[in-house]
């Protein structure tokens, strides 16, 4: 085992709420004190802080690649990873060299155990761990910027302990109910929670206007600029490149002196937001970067599980093109599904499916309706709570037929022999840790 592989077997003794969800354990209280014992490395550099409910992971990338584009040395925290824990800490071209990851652990695990006492009665959390090792990677490979997507909600996250130059808070949705709240003004409420005092927010269109006043109000408590992307953003368009597999997309702006053009490689209708709030954030972090930097830096963000798509892969060469795509909400997998049909039109197209046991899985299963050639269902893997019991009722009550089984391995086999046999594209969507699972077995 590499270092890496040990300091992951180290924080699986501490609670990771990604893999198993509980009530009461966030709070900012102990990632201060673990900060302070580092002398506070969360504020080495000047950082950007992204949170929201969907898309704050490719607007992180999306800002971390234009800022790498100026010429800055700069590192990206986000999550899920797909294939590698560096994924979570990096650069945005890459992983940082291995002595900073490893120098960063044999640092911190230490410090880490000796401490005998915490200022609460509540164990230190993996996640909570995790941000600190971001911060002090970023400390020890001397970045220039930093970009921290949020873990969850925003006001008790525990990225919430740094002091950004620029918040962004992408569009809200119903999720984490039990955890943020039942309606999108209580979770819109949690997300501001990362608005600063004095430091400007952009804010992504929004389903409701009830949502906007809240993030206007947090914000005019706390003296912060507020920018709106849709008051902002004009002509925005967006057409598929089939052959290359990427989208051209046009925008303009009174706060550019030209229009934005480029090709990027995440694809959908709603990384054209993703992408505007991106070169509006930047444009008002460094006002007179160029716009051939903004566009060369959006051109070339990518995020693995992100409608990614794969030509050929390995051992099933006979499957055009595999996607995959973590999406996990309705709003989500209706958006890869038509981003699908764009780009594949009426092409034979098979579907793998999972998810988490906290999924609005009736609904979802509505979604697979008349499109999909063959539909194969299980569980995410072995990480995740779920229930495959309710995905198979789920799907028999949306009249769909499917082969189900809840050993992931053997229907992820089915499913990738079933494609290659008739040559139709497979489309892999429901969970992140399906995604993690297929990529794996692909290599």
């Amino acid at each position: 085992m590499n270092a890496i592989e040990v300091f992951q077997d180290w924080l699986d003794d501490y609670l990771n709420f990604e893999q198993l969800p509980q009530k009461d354990i966030f709070w900012l209280d102990t990632i201060d004190y673990l900060c302070k014992r580092f002398d506070n490395p969360q504020d080495y550099a000047p950082c950007v802080h992204i949170a929201g409910s969907k898309g704050k992971g490719s607007v992180s990338k999306m800002i971390a690649c234009i800022l790498e584009e100026a010429g800055y040395n700069v590192g990206l925290y986000s999550s899920p990873h797909i294939s590698d824990f560096r994924e979570r800490i990096c650069k945005p071209s890459g992983f940082f060299d291995e002595k900073i990851y490893e120098d960063t652990i044999k640092e911190m695990v230490p410090n880490i155990e000796s401490i005998l006492t915490l200022p609460a009665e509540r164990a230190i959390t993996w996640f909570e761990l995790v941000t600190l090792y971001a911060f002090l990677c970023f400390k020890n490979a001397k970045v220039d910027w930093s970009v921290f997507e949020v873990g969850l909600g925003g006001r008790l996250d525990a990225t919430n302990i740094i002091r950004p130059k620029l918040c962004c808070i992408t569009p809200i949705e119903l999720e984490h109910t039990e955890f943020l709240g039942d309606t999108l003004e209580k979770i819109a409420a949690e997300k501001a929670g990362i608005i600063k005092n004095c430091t400007p927010v952009i804010i992504a269109q929004q389903q409701k206007n009830s949502v906007k006043r809240v993030f206007s109000e947090k914000a005019f408590t706390r003296h912060a600029p507020c920018y709106f992307v849709e008051d902002l953003i004009k002509n925005a368009s967006y057409s598929f490149d089939e052959k290359k597999k990427r989208m051209n997309v046009h925008f303009e702006s009174e706060i550019f002196n030209r229009p934005i053009d480029t090709q990027m490689r995440m694809l959908g209708k709603t990384q054209i937001q993703n992408a505007t709030m991106a070169a509006i954030a930047v444009r008002k972090l460094l006002p007179n970067l160029d716009e051939s930097i903004i566009e060369k830096g959006l051109s070339k963000a990518q995020l693995p599980g992100r409608f990614e798509i794969i030509e050929k892969p390995n051992n099933y060469k006979e499957i055009p093109d595999l996607i995959l795509d973590g999406a996990h909400t309705c709003k989500s997998i209706n958006a890869t599904i038509d981003t699908m049909n764009k780009i594949f039109g009426e092409k034979k197209i098979n579907l793998l499916f999972a998810c988490a046991a906290d999924k609005d899985i009736k609904d979802i299963a509505l979604l697979f309706k008349y499109r999909f050639n063959k539909i194969f269902v299980t569980r995410p893997g072995d990480k995740k709570q779920s229930d495959i019991k309710a995905e198979i009722e789920a799907f028999k009550n949306a009249g769909l037929n499917f082969s189900a089984d809840a050993d992931y391995k053997a229907m992820i086999i089915k499913a990738f022999e079933e494609s290659a046999a008739e040559g139709s594209i497979l489309l892999v969507t429901g969970s992140f840790y399906l995604v993690s699972e297929v990529v794996a077995f692909i290599g």
